[in-house]
């Protein structure tokens, strides 16, 4: 075949193993061009095997989209992996009911009856629409979600071979994208349960073992390269397409899998530069100070041009003082009554499960009757009823005479808050967000408004219902805009309330519910500056530099600066990393992440670490040459 002649090498090997039955494993570092290797795999297999059926599962909405506009042709299904299997598997509804109920009565089984117990076998014979996947979870009416699915797939696929066949008679070649974030009843379903049956198929996975930086992805396919029963023959892809050389050196002393990058072949690479691969820079920047405005300083970068320049911090509470929404982040993730109660539950569920003496709590105990009882076990506690009172007696105040029925209620959770559906204005909506009730109104506040500022009117009259007929009802419009989108002091209660009169958006039945049944929740929001949701919904839509460390890999900036504080997240510590003190798997997940963090870099990558210990100096000076660690 002369035409595979023009294709690259990693290609070709790849084809090779296709032409002898095995399935196959592209491993490439950052900006390696694995997609674009997936793409010339989907083509020619389509070109060479015309009458078969090729699927590609990756892990974002995004990345199907990328990837259908690539590759067009309609024997290629590209979908996330969730959708995959539920389409296929979700005609075998027989076979779905029988195979639930058997993982709910599994003692070992991740899916359990809420009232957990267990079901006959026909529990699910009744359901009029069968078992469903939606994006919440309700087993008693047959509705699984995401986790479910793959749990329910693989014991599916384990259980009934003929399914196995079906779904190899349906698809030649299965390609998998970003491997490494996929669960392992996934990697089991395609590589274990598939060998089962008659027919036989390709199955491919793309991707890089050290980007693996979620924990329920199966990280690499160590147990299943080269063994001769599995059949899976890897291809390292060796060349970076992206990063200047100095990043890929210091990207090649952090991996620790043996695969070291080289520059491109290709002299039009987007890290070449008339034929030559750019030189780009790396610093490590410390200093006794943690202001990050010395830090720009210092580097000299427009921090205002979100699409080209990104500061990466751990956390969102990280970011959010140099967000700007700061107050926010310490309602939704550090409420001290809500912690203290929290506690308390902690400390009823230890007792139980521990046969210790329980904390008698009666019907008609209230919040401060039994912080009361909670004290007399735990009087070395820190949040002791005193300092809550002291420090917090406005918020304690609101709950202390409640029934504790009332207050056990009340929940709060940082995702509620700044659960990231996108990190780009560009990107799809992800689904299922956590954000309750309440934020989400405020998302539609100022959906609308942007809406309008940027032009976008019939979109905004199809959401806001507003009702323009003359001339003078476009100026009056504008200056209700004007007055919502320069909000100055006016308070989140404030904006809600002039939205809804402006009919702008309109309070509806799940703000209502919210605002009557989490009232403590919405009396502590509602008194924060609406400018401060402002600078919220402008970090999380993408707008600001500011990104967390896991939410940008796929991405690529110019100019990347690296914030190493791990936030007091235990599971990573960056000092430890340079001074090798890691546990196994803090050292696994830290040196990841900092490898995805550096490789974004198109052009400048900076570190930087506050206050670092003189051993971490020393080591930094090994990974980035000593003329490169600058005190500041």
């Amino acid at each position: 075949m002369a035409e595979r002649l023009t294709l690259e090498r990693e290609v070709q090997e790849i084809l090779s193993h296709i032409d002898n039955g095995d399935n196959f494993l592209l491993s490439g570092g950052a900006g390696s061009g694995k997609t674009y290797s997936l793409v010339q795999v989907i083509k020619q297999v389509i070109e060479e095997n015309p009458n078969s059926k090729v699927a590609c599962m990756t892990y974002t909405n995004a990345a199907v989209k990328e990837i259908e506009e690539r590759v067009n042709h309609k024997h290629l299904v590209v979908s996330t992996i969730h959708d995959f299997l539920w389409d296929n598997i979700k005609t075998f509804q027989k076979e779905l009911k029988e195979s639930l109920v058997e993982l709910i009565n599994n003692e070992e089984s991740e899916i359990v009856h809420p009232e957990d117990t267990t079901i006959p076998i026909d529990f699910f014979d009744i359901l009029e629409n069968g078992i469903q996947y939606k994006e919440y979870l309700r087993i008693q009416e047959g509705i699984i979600s995401h986790d479910e699915v793959l749990a329910l797939a693989n014991y599916v696929f384990q259980k009934y071979p003929k399914i196995c066949d079906i779904l190899k008679d349906k698809f030649k070649f299965i390609f998998i994208d970003e491997y490494q974030d996929t669960n392992k009843n996934v990697v089991e379903i395609f590589l274990v349960h598939l060998k089962q049956g008659f027919k036989k198929n390709i199955i491919g996975f793309f991707g890089d073992s050290m980007q693996s930086i979620y924990d329920d992805g199966i990280g690499n396919l160590d147990e299943y390269k080269g063994a001769e029963n599995w059949k899976v023959k890897e291809v390292k892809k060796q060349q970076n397409r992206r990063n200047p050389q100095f990043v890929i050196n210091l990207a090649n002393k952090i991996r620790t899998d043996g695969l070291q990058q080289n520059q491109s072949t290709d002299t039009k690479a987007p890290n070449m530069e008339a034929g030559i691969i750019k030189e780009g820079s790396v610093k490590f920047y410390h200093s006794t100070s943690n202001s990050l405005e010395i830090i720009k300083t210092q580097l000299g970068w427009d921090f205002s041009d979100s699409k080209k320049t990104k500061i990466l911090n751990l956390t969102h509470n990280l970011i959010a003082p140099n967000a700007g929404f700061e107050n926010l982040m310490e309602i939704y993730d550090k409420d001290p009554i809500v912690g203290l109660k929290n506690d308390i539950l902690e400390k009823i569920k230890y007792n139980k499960k521990n046969s210790k003496p329980e904390i008698q709590i009666q019907n008609t105990d209230t919040f401060e009757n039994v912080i009361d009882k909670f004290q007399l076990q735990n009087r070395q506690h820190e949040l002791k009823k005193d300092i809550i009172i002291r420090d917090y007696s406005l918020l304690y105040n609101q709950l202390k005479d409640l029934p504790f029925s009332n207050v056990r209620k009340i929940y709060l959770d940082k995702d509620q808050l700044v659960d990231d559906k996108k990190q780009d204005q560009d990107d799809e909506n992800k689904k299922g967000s956590k954000r309750d009730d309440l934020v989400k109104h405020l998302f539609k506040i100022q959906n609308n408004i942007s809406l309008y500022n940027n032009g976008k009117y019939n979109e905004f009259i199809r959401k806001t219902e507003y009702k323009i007929i003359s001339i003078e009802d476009k100026s009056i419009l504008k200056d209700k805009i004007d007055e919502l989108s320069n909000v100055w002091d006016k308070t989140i209660e404030e904006i809600i309330n002039k939205a809804d009169e402006y009919e702008i958006c309109k309070k509806d039945d799940k703000l209502q519910r919210f605002i009557t049944g989490k009232e403590y929740v919405f009396n502590r929001v509602k008194e924060v500056k609406f400018s401060e949701f402002q600078n919220l919904y402008n970090y999380l839509e993408g707008n600001t530099p500011f990104s967390t460390q896991h939410k940008t890999k796929g991405t690529e900036f110019d100019n990347v600066l690296v914030i190493l504080d791990n936030g007091n997240w235990p599971n990573y510590n960056f000092e430890k990393m340079f001074l090798g003190s890691n546990s196994a798997s803090v050292e696994s997940r830290t040196r990841k992440i900092f490898y995805v963090c550096c490789t974004r870099s198109k052009e400048n990558l900076a570190v930087f670490f506050h206050n670092p210990s003189q051993d971490v100096i020393l080591k930094a000076k090994e990974l980035f040459w000593e003329e490169n660690v600058i005190s500041i």
